[in-house]
């Protein structure tokens, strides 16, 4: 998923932006590889070419890719809980939280890149255990989330009363993945939106 803002204030000044470190470039590219490819169809040798250092300096920072795998997916799930955090500070309302969740699926298409957890999850069983751990994880933090804004959306009867909200999140989740992995597959963004649409529109009250 992307993760970044969906829009600048391009009039405004900005602070200059700190220099990347070589750990932090390496994460950054090495997510790039794996969202376009897939954790088990990059190497060192990728990402070394990418990064422009020799792939011994690679091993410094990570000794092994399962030990830069989990620092990457590590990295990334402290950026998305502050982003689902920042979603329930702004939004009040159940279903402008839900549209603001779905545009980390469609930005990340924008950018040509599968969303993190559905690149993951496609070869969840090829993953060492240790990351494996943290796709689950990955998951149950999705669908944590997305339970509590249904049951607040139940609440304020923005959404049917009979609910089950932890199968209504599963559901949620499960149409993103998907359309995100046909439109990925389609090269066409646009299929994204209809579908979450529907999906919601059967949630409301």
């Amino acid at each position: 998923m992307d993760l970044k803002p969906a829009t600048e204030c391009s009039g405004a000044a900005r602070p200059e932006t700190p220099p990347v470190s070589t750990r932090g470039l390496l994460l950054k590219e090495a997510e790039v590889l794996l969202r376009t490819r897939g954790y088990a169809a990059f190497s060192y040798a990728d990402l070394s070419a990418r990064v422009g250092i020799r792939k011994a300096s690679i091993h410094h920072h990570f000794r092994t890719k399962e030990e830069l795998g989990v620092a990457l997916i590590d990295a990334y799930l402290v950026e998305f809980e502050v982003a689902l955090a920042e979603i329930l500070k702004d939004e009040p309302q159940a279903l402008p939280r839900l549209r603001r969740y779905a545009a980390f699926f469609t930005g990340s298409l924008q950018d040509g890149m599968m969303p993190l957890c559905g690149a993951l999850s496609a070869e969840a069983f090829a993953l060492p255990a240790s990351m494996q751990q943290r796709v689950r994880h990955f998951f149950e933090l999705h669908l944590d989330w997305l339970e509590g804004v249904l049951r607040d959306g139940v609440t304020e009867r923005a959404l049917r009363a009979d609910l089950d909200v932890r199968r209504a999140a599963a559901m949620v989740l499960s149409v993103l993945e998907g359309a995100s992995l046909v439109a990925w597959a389609l090269k066409d963004d646009a299929a994204m939106e209809p579908a979450f649409e529907q999906a919601v529109s059967s949630l409301k009250a």
